[in-house]
């Protein structure tokens, strides 16, 4: 049981067809609902920081509830930096022990991105940690992540591969047609496979990720309107769609949505049917277990991930 890179996870998932789940964590009932779906499923396992977890929890109070699942739990869990915006915060992580950094240059030039990225590549493969890049931008908004619809622009296969071969990097988050937060689409969801196909065709050999790939689950989204809350026309990916993109290539899916409506909804529920109750540990053990619940329905379902360790 250890902190671990994604290296070998990635490379079982290309040869096996299946994805890993890159689940955020804010406190601990999220990352103890998460572990333990894991550890039940037998299924690898990526914890991932946002920077606006950064901000909530602070990095120390994450690290070490991470370090305390994997004592718990016995499982490796990679520890990740999601969406680093400049080199000094990947830097930092990787000097704090995390296993793997993501570098978002996205909103750079197309060369300005493969400087930054290189830098990092540099400094963390040094220091045995992987790199996770983006090319191309996904809109929507979440966390310290905010790109409108119009700026939003797919991964050109070609540009990818150049982007792979000049960097170094270990993984390549892509723009398919996903997008941040839960209203991921307007019309009918549609991802590019044709686009993900030719880019797998050109780096076979690079693990990809799926960005904003909650499913925001229509339950969830029900039970918070139902006790107060107000996400109507909440819409994500379906579910057949992610197993389809797992086909070619994409090893990693981050959720964060789909966590956020399985707590918000249990503790709604909760503090609606029992307004005289104040110990929060009454409506955060709940919240607890539907992450749980709804995590094991992703390996199990989505990832095609259970017994895979």
């Amino acid at each position: 049981m250890a902190l671990v890179t994604t290296k070998d996870m990635f490379a079982k998932a290309l040869k096996n067809d299946y994805a890993i789940g890159a689940f955020n964590v804010n406190n601990m009932e999220i990352i103890q609902g998460i572990v333990d779906a894991a550890k039940i499923e037998q299924a690898p396992l990526i914890l991932q920081v946002s920077a606006g977890a950064r901000k909530y929890a602070k990095p120390a109070y994450l690290t070490k509830l991470v370090e305390a699942a994997i004592e718990d739990t016995g499982l490796d869990i990679a520890l990740h930096l999601d969406h680093g915006e400049d080199f000094e915060i990947c830097k930092k992580c990787v000097d704090d022990g995390f296993t793997s950094v993501m570098i978002d240059g996205s909103k750079h030039s197309f060369e300005e991105n493969i400087r930054i990225t290189k830098e990092v590549v540099e400094y963390a493969h040094a220091h045995g940690v992987v790199v996770e890049a983006e090319l191309g931008k996904l809109a929507g908004v979440e966390d310290d992540v905010k790109v409108d619809a119009r700026s939003a622009t797919f991964t050109d296969p070609d540009e990818a591969a150049e982007f792979v071969e000049r960097t170094g990097v270990d993984s390549l988050a892509i723009a398919i047609g996903t997008s941040h937060g839960a209203y991921k689409f307007k019309g009918e969801p549609y991802l590019d496979y044709e686009r993900l196909k030719k880019i797998h065709t050109l780096i076979p050999d690079t693990p990809l990720v799926l960005h904003g790939a909650s499913t925001v689950l229509q339950d969830f989204v029900a039970k918070c309107n139902q006790y107060g809350g107000q996400v109507a026309g909440a819409q994500g990916v379906p579910e057949e769609m992610i197993r389809e993109a797992v086909k070619y290539g994409i090893c990693k899916v981050n959720i964060d949505t789909d966590l956020r409506l399985a707590m918000t909804a249990e503790v709604r529920k909760f503090i609606m049917e029992n307004p005289a109750e104040f110990d929060p540990r009454k409506f955060l053990g709940p919240a607890r277990s539907a992450i749980q619940d709804m995590v094991q329905h992703k390996i199990r379902n989505v990832l095609n991930a259970s017994n895979t360790l």
